[in-house]
């Protein structure tokens, strides 16, 4: 089965505006120049991505402990993604995860090798592999 969005832009650049689905519509938002390069209300293309990274990752390290024996009551992630200019260019050049778990019966070391291999095996992680810097923090609850 094949995820889905869409997105349409009416206008120029910096005066047009956006909207986006995501999934079956329950997930939408408004987007434009101002809320993706000038802080804005509204949403953007890299809190879409922060968002699914977040998500992807939450449940590649929920599955790796629950296949070595220590099912998880909790991960909590947050993804922070940076867009700056390179090569004159915007340019996603890093994202850094943060997680925090309630896994009872893990000891920190157990966790952080664990959310190690999350990053480098969940599907979003390997879909970003382009982007130069993607840093985890990772601690127990």
């Amino acid at each position: 089965m094949a995820a889905k969005g869409a997105a349409e832009w009416k206008g120029g650049l910096r005066s047009g505006e956006g909207a986006f689905t995501a999934g079956d519509g329950g997930i939408a938002g408004d987007y434009s120049f101002r809320s993706r390069f000038e802080d804005g209300p509204g949403a953007n293309p890299e809190q879409l991505i922060a968002a699914a990274h977040a998500a992807c990752f939450s449940m590649a390290l929920s599955a790796a402990l629950e296949s070595a024996g220590t099912p998880v009551e909790s991960v909590r992630t947050e993804a922070a993604v940076t867009l700056r200019q390179a090569d004159g260019k915007p340019t996603i050049t890093s994202i850094a995860l943060s997680t925090i778990g309630q896994v009872p019966g893990v000891d920190e070391a157990t966790f952080r090798a664990a959310a190690e291999g999350a990053k480098a095996d969940c599907p979003v992680s390997r879909a970003l592999a382009g982007v130069p810097e993607i840093t985890l923090e990772a601690r127990l609850a």
